[in-house]
């Protein structure tokens, strides 16, 4: 989930758009993580959940990235089988806000986008594609408020309540996340 400036959000790269950078981040993780690690290389990459990231190149160019991919697909092909996953991330704003949260508990943190602060929070695929029913390709933008409250900050945000089906006239619900 982003929270931002409605017009900033408007320029948001999602998940499959181009690298705004032109690099891109290359993980891999399953059985064959070790293996890959003795004849690839490749650092581990801190995350949260649990400290146990998966391995990769962080900051590789597109193209580089691209066939490094390939390289390690081939290799599992011709070589051990199935049991590891590779990906490519695209340095997309939806990735670099991802990436920037990766070692908080809450996968929460700020980029700048157009020189706006964004605030990125975590949600589990579950959160994204069937309890908020999609994004803003999907009408599925709500407004927020930042409230003072002493010395904390308290963001105040109203989504509709949970429904198996789409509901269309139903009470919100206020979720609130101090900051």
């Amino acid at each position: 989930m982003v929270l931002g400036d409605a017009r900033v959000l408007d320029g948001f790269i999602g998940l499959d758009g181009e690298s705004t950078d032109g690099l891109a981040d290359v993980t891999c993780c399953g059985k064959y993580e070790d293996s890959v690690h003795a004849q690839f290389g490749g650092a581990r990459i801190p995350q949260h959940s649990g400290g146990h990231g998966p391995r990769g190149w962080l900051d590789l160019p597109l193209a580089e990235a691209q066939a490094l991919a390939e390289q390690l697909e081939t290799w599992t092909r011709n070589g051990p089988g199935n049991g590891l996953m590779v990906s490519v991330d695209a340095h997309t704003d939806f990735h670099r806000i991802n990436r920037a949260g990766w070692s908080h508990p809450l996968l929460a943190d700020v980029i700048d986008l157009h020189g706006c602060p964004v605030l990125g929070l975590g949600c589990g695929p579950g959160d994204h594609s069937i309890r908020l029913h999609g994004e803003r390709a999907h009408s599925q933008v709500y407004p927020a408020a930042l409230q003072a409250h002493g010395d904390e900050t308290v963001l105040r945000w109203t989504i509709p309540p949970y429904s198996s089906v789409p509901v269309t006239a139903a009470p919100s619900t206020e979720t609130t996340l101090a900051v």
